[in-house]
């Protein structure tokens, strides 16, 4: 029975920006777990093409769909060949995203609204148009790829920070709205985790490297296959009565005020 709660097999898992870093990793948890995982990229179909292969590698059933989320058009036409082509869309994990660290004073306003049409419009953009099938349906799982950021801001990352607070209040907005229909819509929050984008970062002695390790309780890099376990029970009948909550996987960032220099 508890094993039933979690079981995801046969299910389509539609995760945006699935070709590397924690999209892939949750894609992964995601396919080991049962569910057939569509794979998105907007980068090449030659990088597609390679990740489908890693999926394949771990045994998952995995295919590849190039197409930018921030593009309704483009959204629409592969939306229609998933469906027919792979089956309906149980599972959509809106993860594509990307960062400018630039100072407020210094972006760009075309450079702030990329940040913003990706990390916050493409996600309406893309539930807006599986949702219909899961309302027809009336069952379906959405989830928002949301940050810390979305509750704490940071030097040079305020575009960012701003579409993920926006996305927090767009995925309580779209439960509101839709859970009618038997579909919940969650977000996940990241912490930090040591992907190759961080590597650079992380070695012994780097200031940020440091910065992290001693304002996380756990004292430690999150693991990106930490936040399998996260998406697997927001995707599961498990989370059948969670909506509109932003789960942070971030190893107690955001529960504690820091750590003093000195022992009180």
């Amino acid at each position: 029975m508890l094993q039933e709660l979690f079981n995801i097999k046969g299910k389509v898992a539609l995760v945006t920006g699935s070709t590397h870093g924690l999209g892939m990793a949750m894609a992964m948890g995601l396919g080991k777990a049962g569910a057939t995982i569509v794979v998105n990229g907007n980068s090449s179909q030659e990088k597609i093409d390679n990740a489908v292969t890693e999926y394949k590698k771990e045994g998952i059933n995995a295919v590849g769909y190039k197409f930018n989320v921030a593009d309704e058009d483009e959204v629409i036409a592969n939306i229609k060949k998933i469906e027919t082509e792979v089956g309906n869309i149980d599972i959509l994990v809106n993860n594509a995203g990307i960062i400018k660290r630039t100072p407020l004073a210094e972006m760009e306003v075309e450079d702030f609204k990329q940040v913003l049409d990706i990390d916050l419009v493409s996600p309406f953009i893309v539930s807006k148009h599986v949702v219909k099938g899961m309302m027809e349906r009336k069952a379906g799982k959405i989830i928002n790829i949301c940050s810390m950021m979305s509750q704490l801001g940071r030097n040079t990352v305020g575009a960012y920070a701003a579409a993920k607070g926006g996305l927090v209040m767009l995925t309580k907005n779209m439960a509101t709205e839709w859970a009618k229909f038997n579909i919940q819509v969650n977000g996940i929050g990241p912490g930090y985790f040591a992907t190759s984008q961080t590597e650079p970062i992380r070695v012994d002695g780097h200031p940020f490297n440091e910065f992290i390790i001693n304002r996380t309780p756990a004292a430690k890099w999150g693991n990106p296959d930490d936040l399998a376990g996260a998406a697997i029970f927001l995707s599961s009948r498990a989370s059948d009565f969670v909506n509109g909550h932003i789960l942070y996987v971030d190893g107690g960032i955001l529960a504690t005020i820091g750590k003093p220099s000195i022992e009180l």
